[in-house]
Order: C-alpha cells, then structure tokens, then sequence
C-alpha cells in the first residue's frame, strides 16, 4: 500500500462530550474500497453506530465527508456530504449540498469529520488547519444562520466558511438542516435536529493547505477535458442561465410536477413558470467551488408585499414543494418562504409536502381553525404558507406537530389523516410523480434514505437521455432503477454534483465515457489503480448502496418499508402524457430484487451478494443479528 495521493490523509474526529478532537489516519483501503464522500459515510456510520440508537441522542453521529477532488481545479467535486441516522426516517440518511465548505476543510487538512457526543452547552467548532478550539455559542443560540454566521466570522476570520444550523435544528425540527455560509443545504432527513440534539450550533473552517496530486500533467489534462466537454454540452447554457429552474415548466407539461399534494396534476397560472418569466428576477449569477456552470442565481423582489427581497433564487423543488404542490403560483411568495427555510434551518422539500399536507387535511375538515389557531390553510393562499413555515420553524401551534413530518405528524392527528400524508420511509416525496416515470418512483420507494428524486434521478426518463427509455412501461425498470443508484452511488462517492454529471454526461453523448473519465482522473489525483477501471467504479458504486441497506435491514427494515403513498398506487394518473396510469409497487418490486440479487421476500441483500461486493464482515453482522442466513 503506497502513499495516498490526492486525500489529506486524516479524518477529524470530534467528540462534543469531552470537547476533544482526535485525527485519525485514513486507511488506504477504505479510500479504495469507498472512494470518498457517500462512500466514506456509509461505511463509517456502518462500523461506529449500533443498531436501536435514538436519531437524537449522544451516540449516534454525523459523518461530513469530502470527495478526494475537493480543492483541486476539478470541476463541481466540491460539495459537503453529511451521513447520519435520520431523526425523521430513523434510517440510514445521506444529505449534501455544494458551496465552499468542503473546499476549506479539505484545505484545513481533512477528508472527512466524524461528529459524536453531546455538548454540555451550545458550541461552535472553529478550525483552522491543526489548531482545533470548541467556543462557547451562547450569544448565537437562537439566531438565524446568516445573523450567526456574520458573528462567527468576526470572531473568528472573515474568509472562513461556515456550516451552521438555525432556530429549527436548535428546536429538533425534525426537517430541519444545515446550511452554508452561501445558502447551499445538505438539506433533508433531519440533519439540522442531530446538531441542535448535540448543541453544536456551528462548524467554522479556514485552511491554508494544497492536496498533493499523484500525476499532475495528467489531472490537468483532464480537467481541461472536463471544461471543454462542458462548454459544448447541450444543457450547459440551461443550466448556466437559470440552474434547475429551466425546466420547471418543461416538467409540469411532462406530468412531473404534481400539484395539491399529488391529488391532481393541473395548476392555472402555471405559466409563470416559463423561462422568459423567472429569468426577469435574475440579477447575479454565481458558482460552487471551481464550477463554471455557476447554477446559483441572486433573485430580488420588485413588487408586492415581499418587494426588496433580495436572496438565493429557489431551486425546482422548492418552486414545487412552497408553489405548485401548495397550489401556490405567487412566486413573491415562494421565493420568500424560500428565504425564511434558509434562515431557520429547514429543509424546503419536506417543509413545502408538510404545508400541502396540512391544506389537504383543512380542506377535509381533518383540521379546523381551531388546531391552525385561526389560519387558514387554503389551497393557493401564498401568505399563509409563509405564516406556516415560520410556526413550523419554530414549532409555534400546529407548527409542533407539523415539525415532526408528515408522517409522524398524521400519527398524532389521526381521523384518517395517514393516508393524505405523501412519504416513502417517513421522507416526505419531491417534485416527480411516480405513475408517470416507473423506475423513478421504484427509486423513491427503494432509496436508502426515502423518498428521495436524487438517489436514483432517472435521467432516462426523465430526460429521455443519454438514451431514452419509455417512462410509462414496467418491463426492465427493475434493472434500470438499480444501474441508475448505483451510478449515482458511484458518482457521489467521488464527491461529484449531480447536475454536473449530468451536463458531462450530455457533452460526452454517453454516462460510460462519463464513469471512465472520472476513474481517469481520481487515478490522476490519488494514484490508486483500481480507479483506472471504470468496472471498478461501478462497483463502488454498488458496495456502497448495499452497505446502506445494510444498515436499515440491521435497524429493522424490509420489504414491507419498499413503499409508496395508496394514492399513487390506486388512483389513476389524470392527464396526458401518462393518463390512466398506476405505480405497480410489487411487479416493479419483484424485477429490482431479482436485478440486486436481494432476497425476493424480504428485500435484503443475500450473503452472496454481500460477499461478491466485498462485505463479508457485513455479511456476517446480519447473520449474527438473524437477519439474514447462511
């Protein structure tokens, strides 16, 4: 085993409970068995964090971990991913945003944080490179995360970067996030609640180190590759201009932006979706982390009740979870709510389901103004939904119990408030409507982490590229489904943005060029062989989903947790292109596992499988556990 290039070599471990931080070698197995990233999360949250572990108590643990890119001049490998037991799911979770952050630790000199104990009182962690100091955050305790950061910026260096949490993972909101000095959120299952259970209130980061690369000719080479494929990619200038909002309408005339709580696929005035109007609020564009496609965008308000506004623009799941999904198209409005979810701490997808949530159970009668203390939660009512974040923020009236998320929420409600509540595994579903892209909504129902569209987004169908498959058929979705989690497994471990793989994949006409290009250049950072082999990177791939699951098949889950919403399995899809359509759960059930090589009962991996992946000693954990046999 040679020299590591490319990582910085140590892991950070900080015990809160004994204000002790400890920095730990990193394997050079675990670096060419996981990569990086996701990959180094599953594999630590597996080995440190026992099955039964309360989401918020002191024993279980956050992993931020880095891709081995992180700080180089490699395109968009720069985002920060963050590894728990969710409090919302009390599974697996996997969570990450963009920014800088991950840029300035891996400068400080790591590749990943572990996060452990619990605080005696609020506290903040500042590190700049080998000197690590916990402070007191009793003066920042209860602010939002622009006013916190501001002040641990002044106290500490004005260049660091910051992830922070606000009054929402201070209050356990069981939605809430972290956020990034520049608004970027590794944003669901609850990752803000595991902070605020701990009382770490910030991570403050500042580092002056430069990773050693193993072939630096050949890692220039291909960044220049890089740059040059995304310059001639057909979704370069969509996604330049407007980021993920350029297809907010395209989607909704596709079937894939559900409205009312997924009762009905139609929205008047869903034209102020088009292009030509949201690219009238754009004033600013600006990037991650050496990221040429510069996604994010500065919005500002000019009129109505919101007019001055000046904030991050809302991404196409948040112009669906607090517009669309709400029946919502004031988009003053939207963009607003967007700017109170970043200052509180909140995850927009889940914050927006649980708002649509609550409106259909007010529409019903399940909810009376007597529980919403006199708020009217009607479909389309802009200002309502804003007044409903904020109780929801700061767990004020309904707001208590809304924070638990759907479907702890319809639990306490009850009078059959269970079936309006859209969740796969207690994750609230974004913006895609399974009936109308099947192995999309496979992915929802088997994601490690719930109902989530990024752990198998299905470019497929959705995009019809880089070849395209019929969304509506079941045969082979099966298949389909786990290739799609296992690259972006694979991609993830490398640190990689999906948006960005996305445009790559565009420019090179193909993901297998994409797969190969990226082994090439982890090789030419790090100088392990086995990335050379983009075989090898798929595989991975694969390691990690099923150490993932894994990981919930040894917190109790099974077939039975493979799931979606009776709506989306029963009721019809209304409207072309996908009218009449059902989700066949069990059909499409049956064709992934015999496709993962799980059990076909029970939904978990098979000792063969395991042991054909390497994880023996996973294997052998479930075995001993009962969990799976011989």
């Amino acid at each position: 085993m040679g020299k590591l290039y490319g990582y910085a070599g140590r892991i950070l471990r900080l015990d809160l409970t004994h204000r002790s931080a400890v920095k730990i070698e990193l394997p050079y197995d675990m670096a060419r068995d996981f990569i990086g990233a996701r990959g180094f999360g599953a594999k630590i949250l597996w080995d440190e964090v026992k099955p039964g572990v309360d989401p918020l108590c002191p024993e279980n643990k956050m992993i931020l971990a880095l891709s081995p890119l992180a700080g180089t001049a490699a395109q968009s490998f720069h985002r920060t991913f963050a590894m728990f037991k969710s409090p919302l799911t009390c599974g697996y979770f996997r969570s990450t945003g963009g920014g800088f952050f991950a840029a300035e630790v891996k400068s400080a000199g790591y590749d990943a944080i572990i996060i452990e104990g619990r605080a005696e009182k609020p506290t903040y962690v500042w590190i700049h490179d080998d000197d690590i100091e916990f402070r007191d955050a009793g003066h920042v305790w209860g602010a939002t995360v622009d006013g916190a950061t501001e002040i641990l910026r002044e106290e500490t260096d004005k260049n660091a970067r910051v992830l922070a949490i606000g009054p929402a993972g201070e209050r356990l909101v069981r939605v809430a996030c972290l956020v990034t000095d520049d608004y970027r959120t590794p944003g669901r299952g609850g990752g803000g609640a595991i902070w605020g259970s701990k009382n770490l209130k910030a991570i403050v980061a500042l580092g002056t180190k430069k990773p050693e690369l193993f072939n630096e000719d050949l890692f220039r080479e291909l960044v220049k590759e890089q740059i040059d494929v995304y310059k001639r990619s057909p979704l370069f200038d969509a996604f330049h201009s407007l980021g993920t909002n350029s297809v907010v309408y395209q989607f909704y005339t596709l079937g894939h932006n559900p409205t009312y709580n997924f009762k009905n696929t139609e929205l008047e005035n869903a034209e102020i979706w088009r292009t030509e109007v949201l690219e009238k609020y754009v004033i600013k564009h600006y990037g991650c982390f050496t990221c040429m496609i510069a996604c994010g965008k500065k919005w500002k308000l000019t009129k109505g009740p919101y007019a001055g506004l000046l904030w991050d623009f809302p991404e196409y799941e948040t112009h669906w979870s607090l517009g669309s999904t709400c029946g919502i198209t004031n988009l003053e409005a939207i963009a607003y709510a967007n700017m109170l979810c970043d200052k509180y701490g909140l995850d927009t997808i889940s914050t927006g389901a649980i708002v649509a949530f609550a409106m259909e159970l007010y529409e019903k009668g399940i909810l009376t103004d007597r529980e919403t203390d006199g708020l009217r939660l009607r479909w389309g009512d802009g200002d309502a939904m804003v007044e409903l974040v904020r109780k929801i923020a700061l767990r004020e009236g309904i707001g208590n119990i809304l924070a638990e998320g759907t479907a702890r929420a319809a639990e306490i409600i009850g009078r059959g408030a269970e079936k309006f509540a859209m969740h796969s595994k207690c994750l609230e579903l974004p913006a895609y409507d399974p009936r109308a892209a099947k192995a999309h909504g496979l992915s929802y129902a088997t994601s490690n982490i719930g109902g989530s569209h990024m752990i198998g987004w299905n470019k497929y169908e959705i995009l019809g590229m880089p070849e395209k498959v019929d969304p509506l058929t079941v045969e082979g979705k099966g298949v389909l489904a786990k290739r799609v989690q296992d690259q972006i497994a694979a991609f993830e471990a490398a640190g990689w943005c999906a948006f960005a793989e996305l445009v790559q994949t565009a420019g090179y006409g193909n993901v297998e060029k994409t797969m190969e290009w990226m082994g090439k250049v982890l090789y030419a950072a790090t100088g392990i062989e086995e990335f050379k082999d983009p075989g090898y990177i798929w595989l991975v791939g694969e390691r990690v989903y099923n150490v993932e699951r894994a990981f919930n098949v040894r917190e109790g889950m099974t077939r039975k947790d493979d799931w979606l919403p009776e709506r989306l399995q029963k009721v019809p899809f209304p409207r072309d292109p996908a009218r009449g359509q059902i989700f066949e759960l069990d059909r499409l059930l049956d064709d992934y596992y015999a496709a993962r090589g799980w059990d076909a009962k029970t939904g978990v991996p098979t000792r063969k499988k395991l042991e054909d992946l390497g994880l023996s000693y996973v294997a052998d954990e479930l075995e001993k556990l009962g969990k799976i046999s011989s």
